[in-house]
């Protein structure tokens, strides 16, 4: 049997195919391969080479071309995505291609030219320019590219959001793109502002460790300037001729961070996210690989990014749940940064004003280092003032209390802005009859269909089915229909009503379903006119707004008593960070939080002792149960059409279990939500106190799964340290 190469191929199974090299000669690890698979042929990567086959040589296959010159994943990168594959249970073909690599880079095709997009007009685009019939993004584009053509990443800075548009305008002929080799030139790098005690400490405490690896958290209230840590540490990585990663959890983040690092670093950011285009994701994805980018700004997918020459990596918001992939290869980007840092030997840091329980628990059991920042820099110095208001017999309008209405009305009369925060989109979360008592339900999720007002639609949120609203009840005919509770829509009609005189914004899913529409909305309101923000969780993180001065969150209660048990860890870091968004600017912050259990321990602790006297309490908790941090968990999912289907393979997977005494199982039982869109839903979750004890178990217990008889029916996967239980 002559060696034969192991290749992970783009398919839903978890193991490597086994080919033969080509005749001229063996290829090298990391590079990418056209092999035949079936009736077809597809991209593959070559994983490992091995001295045989469990499969005769006669019936192995030869790759029929190799399509990279050299590697294109290789060392430490290679070695992570391996380890990745092998912690979160991942298909070889979901990592390695879907995952490590760019869309553009999947495809049996030659690696794009390196450089950087330059978009120009073209004859018929400064004709389409001096008409000015084009208007939004595309007028702006078009007059941008008047004079001269334009590099993409000064479009960035420019006009964040141009991407769209540009594509637009390049369908119908009046602009042109093409592709410049040499790099942009360097711009001056502008000065900071003087760093405090606290953030010299970090910076000196993480610049020390520069050249192995050192995880550090930087626990820095809002407004404390970790921003500005993270500048001064990228500063000095690039002067030791070092690559940095900073992953940010939202794409919303990316253009002003962006922005900010340019104009304060003096050098190329490269931008890696999924808005980008993928010719252009995949030059930023090269460029980094032979160490030309320097700064590499991404979200979460962006970790996979290839650093030769690695210095730095940081994690901001690193709390964030958007870290955490929930379908496909369910890995969590801020666990495998650690992981790559280690393996780099670089410093990570780790960012958050509310970190996770889990990244405290590292602090408290010496494997993490704390740095913290207690106070908001400069004009930034006094936190906002935090208030409870008990709505307890109180008439409400429209979800909003009184004396919340009156702290509105003086906001608004102070000329300052405001944000009121509701985690519920559209106009009501139920529609019903008076009279009868029907109400409108999803009949593939067996939840409320939700009123929209400015689309006359009923809306499930769960699976996005939508229904006309009907003119009279379907139930008995009758004119009763009633609208109960309040989203984002609601408000945002209300207070158009009563503040008819300024802005009232509304950003949520619906309104920025467009991807250019946050900047947008956010855009004009960084020059402090007057205006009131109604929003979801969108609004709460990241955004500095000089002259928001109130922040009310009109419901708590939601998260007060929700059954799971990460439920009070996240309302802590919602209240926390979107108190941060208030008083940012010199001005005194107010922050209002309404509730009908003014009493609960989680808001007094919270509010009299500090969000980390919070979590230690949360912390002692999780310890006396077993949970997460001091517990490790794994959560088979299943789905089909047939609740049987779903019952009878997962008390099959509860048999195929080894019997052991370290090992925890709840389940089978029904999802949090056992029916979304027409498929009945159930899980079995796994506990262990470590993770060996949990993996020696998982890895042979997925075979077993493969190979049950009802594995056919179903759609099942297991999740590897889950965030959500749902």
């Amino acid at each position: 049997m002559s060696a034969v190469l192991r290749i992970a191929l783009a398919v839903p199974l978890p193991r490597l195919f086994d080919y033969l090299p080509p005749t001229d000669g063996t290829v090298e690890v990391g590079t990418r391969v056209l092999v035949p698979f079936g009736r077809r042929m597809q991209v593959g990567i070559v994983v490992e080479h091995a001295a045989q086959s469990s499969v005769p040589e006669k019936q192995l296959k030869r790759i029929q071309r190799v399509l990279d010159d050299e590697p294109l994943l290789h060392g430490e990168l290679l070695d992570s995505l391996k380890w990745a594959t092998d912690y979160w249970l991942g298909t070889p073909g979901d990592v390695f291609l879907n995952n490590a690599l760019p869309t553009a880079l999947r495809q049996a095709k030659p690696w794009p030219t390196l450089g950087e997009e330059r978009w120009s007009l073209s004859e018929e685009g400064h004709a389409a320019q001096r008409e000015g019939k084009r208007r939004g993004r595309s007028r702006a584009l078009l007059d941008l590219l008047t004079e001269t053509p334009l590099r993409a990443s000064e479009l960035d800075l420019r006009l964040p959001g141009w991407r769209d548009a540009a594509r637009r305008l390049q369908k119908a002929g009046l602009v042109d793109s093409t592709i410049t080799a040499e790099d942009p030139p360097t711009p001056p790098a502008l000065a900071g502002p003087e760093h405090n005690a606290g953030q010299r400490e970090a910076i000196d405490a993480v610049a020390g460790t520069l050249g192995g690896f050192a995880p550090f958290l930087l626990h820095g209230v809002t407004g404390s300037g970790k921003t500005e840590v993270y500048i001064a540490l990228i500063e000095r990585a690039l002067a030791a001729g070092h690559q940095c990663l900073l992953l940010v959890p939202e794409i919303g983040l990316a253009p002003q961070t962006v922005a900010r690092l340019r104009a304060r670093l003096g050098v190329t950011v490269d931008v890696l996210h999924s808005n980008l285009a993928e010719g252009a994701r995949a030059r930023a994805w090269l460029r980094a690989r032979n160490g030309r980018a320097r700064v590499i700004l991404g979200t979460r997918s962006a970790v996979f990014t290839p650093l030769p020459e690695a210095g730095l990596i940081v994690v901001d918001e690193e709390h964030d749940t958007s870290y955490k992939q929930q379908e496909g290869f369910r890995y969590h980007a801020r666990d495998l940064a650690v992981v790559r840092a280690q393996r780099l030997g670089v410093p990570i840091v780790l960012g958050s004003a509310t970190p996770s329980l889990e990244t405290l628990a590292n602090v408290d059991a010496g494997r993490y280092q704390r740095l913290n920042l207690r106070e908001r820099t400069g004009a930034h110095s006094k936190p906002p003032r935090a208030e409870i208001i008990d709505v307890r017999g109180q008439s409400m309008q429209h979800g909003l209390s009184n004396p919340l209405l009156a702290a509105l009305d003086a906001c608004v009369e102070r000329g300052e802005q405001a944000l009121i925060f509701r985690n519920r989109r559209g106009y009501a979360p139920l529609l019903t009859c008076h009279l009868c008592g029907w109400h409108a339900e999803c009949q593939r999720c067996e939840k409320p269909l939700a009123l929209h007002h400015g689309r006359n639609r009923l809306i499930c949120h769960h699976c996005d089915l939508e229904r006309p609203v009907p003119t009279a009840c379907p139930g008995c005919g009758g004119e009763g229909l009633h609208r109960q509770g309040h989203g984002t829509e609601r408000l945002e009609e209300a207070l158009q009503t009563r503040y008819a005189d300024i802005p009232v914004l509304r950003i949520d899913r619906e309104t920025t379903r467009r991807r250019e529409a946050f900047e947008d909305l956010m855009g004009p309101l960084a020059d402090g006119r007057p205006a009131i923000l109604v929003g979801t969780q969108m609004l709460a993180k990241g955004h500095d707004l000089p002259n928001l001065t109130l922040v009310a969150i009109t419901s708590l209660d939601e998260g007060l008593h929700s059954l799971d048990f990460r439920a009070n860890e996240r309302l802590a870091q919602l209240i926390v960070q979107v108190a941060g968004r208030a008083g940012r600017a010199g001005k005194p912050g107010r922050v209002l939080l309404q509730t009908h259990h003014p009493e609960h321990p989680l808001l007094q602790t919270l509010l009299h002792r500090g969000y980390s006297a919070t979590c230690a309490l949360m912390l002692d908790e999780r310890r006396a149960l077993q949970l997460p941090p001091f517990a490790h968990q794994a959560l088979l999912r299943a789905d089909a059409t047939r609740r049987e289907h779903v019952d009878a393979f997962l008390a099959a997977a509860r048999e195929a279990l080894p019997a052991s005494d370290a090992l925890r199982t709840s389940g089978p039982m029904p999802a949090p939500m056992p029916l979304r869109a027409g498929r009945h839903r159930g899980q079995l979750l796994l506990e262990a106190d470590t993770r060996n004890t949990l993996h020696a178990v998982l890895r042979p217990w997925r075979e077993a799964l493969s190979a049950l008889e009802g594995a056919r029916r179903v759609r099942w996967s297991i999740d590897v340290d889950p965030v959500d239980l749902y």
